[in-house]
């Protein structure tokens, strides 16, 4: 619900708000910038202010303006509200209002909070709105008060210059800005787990650089298209970035693993992979490597597995899912809208051994794997070609 003449929406963010001053100011301007570019990639008119530990959204569109800020990576949550004058009259009349729009029964309450120098505190607010709330609606109705359960809340923000009176508080993904972490090589299969990785490491302020290992006769037809599908829904969270999906033509390599490697064929793939990444982050000015990996999800995936294939890379590889159960996965998938796209079944279980080892030596797996292994990595990064995601 809008109070009547709603022009503004209040962003808020959370964990910019524990850094020093200066980190806090540098992300509050970051998160200014995304925002502002969710706009504009939404169509949606308005111009984005920045106070100390709010961005301010001044819109004609307050209720698209505020869906646009909740859908960007830094925002805990918004609240298309109407700007007042931040004294005790003004915001008594902005409440006033707003109970003659929307209030119709039940019980209420007043929520205000303050910030800044005023002749009042929050709870004068809260008993002065209390007042204008149930005198504007006395006539047509008996009107009640509870505090700890109300049917509606009127919530108020006031601010040093202004105050804001808001019913809703729509939820943000929270995280930090995107843009204030450097980037990471996002490894996308086109399965489920990996665009949630990649996402969440978006979330935490981390641009990615999507790429897309081809897999040749053991991929097929529609996985680069669920590849390129994925990266385009989370360049809808990043519409000032750069996520063209990088793609790897790794077919030839995988056809010369699947005939050499028997029983640790996919560690084998899997640090082939790594080491694609590796050369590709070297030429995006990428610092790590983010999976959909999870604890023993599959036979690659096991702990001692994993330790293996990590020695493959100099670069850090990030788990953002290292714990997380199938069904959580999948309701992320589902909440960021990648999930439709990536329930088939991904190429490379066609190239897992019938009985794979879950616990590798390494030794064992640098003996069984081709002397030049790393060699075609650098050879298949060398090509890699930017396939263009289109907007949604």
């Amino acid at each position: 619900m809008l109070p009547p003449g709603a022009d503004t929406v209040v962003v808020r963010h959370g964990d910019v708000g524990v850094k020093s001053s200066h980190v806090q100011s540098e992300m509050e301007r970051t998160l200014r910038e995304n925002v502002a570019a969710m706009l504009a990639d939404r169509g949606v008119p308005g111009e984005v202010d920045r106070e100390w530990g709010r961005i301010l959204v001044r819109t004609p569109e307050p209720d698209r303006a505020a869906d646009a800020a909740a859908d960007t990576f830094g925002v805990v949550s918004a609240s298309p509200a109407v700007a007042a004058p931040s004294n005790l009259d003004a915001i008594t009349d902005a409440l006033a209002d707003t109970a003659r729009e929307h209030y119709r029964e039940g019980a209420f309450a007043v929520d205000a909070r303050r910030a800044g120098s005023h002749d009042f505190d929050s709870r004068d607010v809260n008993r002065a709105g209390g007042d204008a709330v149930w005198a504007a609606v006395e006539d047509d109705f008996e009107p009640e008060v509870d505090l700890d359960d109300p049917d509606l809340t009127f919530s108020v923000e006031v601010r040093d210059e202004e105050a804001f009176v808001f019913l809703e508080t729509r939820d943000g993904p929270g995280g930090m800005p995107l843009g204030t972490q450097k980037p990471l090589v996002a490894l996308l299969s086109g399965g489920i787990d990996s665009p949630v990785a990649a996402w969440q490491a978006m979330k935490r302020g981390a641009p990615v650089v999507p790429l897309y290992l081809d897999l040749g006769d053991y991929g097929g037809p529609d996985h680069l298209a669920r590849a390129e599908e994925a990266a385009r829904k989370l360049d809808a969270y990043a519409p000032n970035r750069d996520l063209d999906l990088r793609v790897a033509p790794a077919g030839d390599a995988v056809g010369r693993l699947a005939e050499s490697v028997g029983r640790t064929r996919m560690l084998s793939y899997r640090r082939f992979m790594y080491r694609v990444a590796e050369h590709v982050a070297e030429d995006a000015g990428a610092v790590g490597v983010v999976t959909g990996e999870a604890i023993g999800q599959k036979s690659s995936q096991t702990t001692a597995n994993l330790g293996v294939v990590d020695r493959a890379t100099h670069l850090p590889v990030h788990r953002p899912l290292l714990t997380w159960d199938k069904q959580e996965i999948i309701r992320a998938a589902r909440d960021i809208g990648t999930y439709r796209d990536s329930t088939i079944e991904v190429g490379c279980n066609r190239l897992a051994p019938s009985q794979p080892l879950t616990a590798a030596p390494v030794e064992s797996v640098r003996k069984d794997e081709p002397d030049d292994l790393f060699e075609w990595a650098r050879e298949v990064a060398d090509v890699v070609e930017r396939a263009e995601v289109p907007r949604a």
